[in-house]
């Protein structure tokens, strides 16, 4: 029998997350992502079926208890879109909920849109780039485990490798 057929949801899920060794620290999803960037969670449905989401609120969903209407947000307070790490504790919660409009007002706040001086290198990329950036992450993190250089390179575009002038 297939293991993940007997797995609960949430030894699947983290089955697919790197955490840091910080509390602070983001934990990367490794699992599936979809063509927006965003991680991927398949979860069964009492037909039988399933149904993905993303998996950071499916872990809001399972620490809180609490079921989030499709027009609340989790917005990232690190900007990293793998970043699963929802905590009952706000504090230490890289995720919160909002709204759309907060996420564009914060959007603007830390320059995550394109302008002259934004230096969040995924600001104002096409969809597919963005992706791709997200795989590769994932893909870092699947094969080196906990890696803060590759979420530096990943906002940044800055590969750890790269001289600096001093």
């Amino acid at each position: 029998m297939n293991s993940a057929a007997t797995s609960t949801a949430p030894e699947r899920f983290w089955s697919h997350v790197v955490q840091g060794p910080a509390p602070t620290d983001c934990w990367i999803w490794t699992g599936a992502i979809g063509d927006d960037g965003y991680g991927r969670f398949w979860v069964p449905q009492p037909d039988g079926g399933q149904r993905a989401m993303r998996p950071q609120r499916w872990l809001y969903e399972h620490l809180t208890g609490v079921a989030l209407l499709p027009d609340v947000l989790l917005l990232h307070a690190c900007d990293v879109p793998l970043c699963v790490h929802v905590d009952v504790d706000e504090a230490r919660s890289h995720l919160a909920t909002g709204s759309h409009r907060g996420n564009m007002l914060e959007r603007v706040q830390r320059g995550r849109h394109r302008n002259g001086s934004t230096a969040i290198r995924t600001a104002g990329l096409a969809r597919a780039e963005r992706v791709r950036l997200s795989r590769e992450l994932r893909e870092a993190f699947r094969d080196h485990g906990w890696d803060p250089a590759a979420i530096a390179a990943h906002k940044t575009g800055i590969q750890p490798d790269t001289p600096t002038l001093w």
